[in-house]
């Protein structure tokens, strides 16, 4: 049997925050106390706070370690672990892995380079070459021709448990505006106007053409296999009734006030990314995650692209927000999460659950990671 006892913590429980020692056996939570221990071998926290592990269910990092620079393709499994890396010292340690079914560019890496980093991702975990505990989220963008047959290409692998519907068709949802859509496509692609019209044409047609079969089949898939299901850039109170009736869990990045609180309303886990809430605003113009932090609607967060913005995001809700006291605050980066996607044995400092924690140092909006433990194992 292995222990680890962490002592001298301020221990972030799911409704509370006390003073005292944390016991592990085997990597499972046998005792929580609120005094401090004595034990031999009882390692000293010095005060710093004690907080479960950080659940992360939408991250789409991976792609920019798989692609350092443009035309740049780092070799895939060396760009799994370094991601890896990089999520562990941010305190992460579960991690679904956003990977995108499509692209609104069907020449783009994303699309390209699928399969080999997935399979990359697999023969990591299954080699534990890995410090987070990596799962498969499938972004599926609905108007993308070959979404069917590239879902059913990796939806049997076991580290896939869940799917998302997306569909970034100018005019709607994320891009309601025109000028928001050219602005952030021209300068990716850097396309001329006409170029651009083009493009903004075919997105159209496409997704007239799929994107109602292809939410169909990505809901059913979901439902048939027992996954998790979240909806994407809701924008409007009807986008969150089909959400409801779809019996979707997770309403990711809702672009409008509107649609997040009637998708809080109605019991689905309202993510909002961790860098609109630390920069103060969306990168395109859309809701402010500060704005639904103030109205209560903000239940979850999600690093996205910056890892470590999912504690600092955290934190800035306990620093700046009178709505979130510090537990309230990191539900929505653990046991929340956690929750929305039924991973019922993580997510909370308690007996029972795993021995997923981090040792946390704050100076107002800047949380240190001091220590990372994964089923009671350190990993950073």
């Amino acid at each position: 049997m292995t222990e680890q006892i962490f002592t001298n913590a301020k221990i972030v429980l799911a409704n509370d925050v006390i003073d005292g020692a944390v016991q592990i056996k085997d990597g499972i939570i046998t005792d929580v106390s609120d005094r401090a221990s004595n034990l031999p071998g009882a390692e000293d926290m010095g005060g710093d706070y004690l907080m479960p592990g950080l659940v992360e269910l939408h991250t789409d990092n991976l792609d920019k370690h798989l692609t350092p620079r443009p035309k740049t393709r780092w070799p895939a499994t060396a760009a799994v672990i370094a991601h890896d890396n990089q999520v562990a010292s941010a305190g992460i340690t579960t991690v679904f892995d956003a990977v995108s079914i499509g692209d609104v560019n069907e020449g783009s890496e994303r699309i390209v380079r699928l399969v080999e980093s997935v399979e990359a991702l697999a023969h990591a975990q299954d080699n534990n070459l890995l410090r987070a505990d990596h799962k498969l989220h499938l972004r599926c963008e609905t108007s993308f021709p070959g979404m069917i047959d590239a879902v059913g290409t990796l939806v049997e692998m076991p580290l896939v448990k869940m799917l998302s519907v997306m569909d970034h068709t100018p005019g709607q949802r994320q891009f309601v505006s025109l000028e928001a859509y050219y602005t952030y496509y021209q300068g990716k692609y850097g396309l001329n106007d006409e170029e651009m019209r083009k493009f903004v044409a075919t997105r159209r047609r496409d997704s007239e053409l799929y994107s109602a079969k292809h939410r169909r089949h990505v809901v059913e898939t979901a439902h048939a296999r027992g996954l998790a299901l979240a909806s994407h850039d809701d924008a409007t109170n009807a986008h969150v009734a089909e959400a409801v009736a779809d019996k979707m869990t997770v309403a990711e990045f809702p672009t409008t006030l509107e649609a997040a609180k009637a998708s809080h309303e109605a019991g689905l886990g309202v993510m909002m990314g961790g860098p609109n809430l630390v920069r103060g605003g969306s990168h395109n113009g859309n809701v402010a995650a500060g704005d639904l932090a103030k109205n209560g609607y903000l239940d979850i967060i999600s690093s996205d692209y910056v890892p470590h913005s999912l504690l600092h995001g955290a934190m800035k809700l306990f620093d700046d927000f009178n709505e979130y006291d510090l537990p309230r605050a990191i539900r929505t980066v653990s046991l929340n999460p956690a929750t929305q996607v039924d991973l019922t044995d993580r997510g909370e400092i308690a007996v029972g659950k795993r021995g997923d924690l981090i040792r946390v140092h704050h100076s107002p909006h800047h949380p240190i990671v001091r220590g990372v433990w994964r089923e009671g194992v350190r990993v950073s």
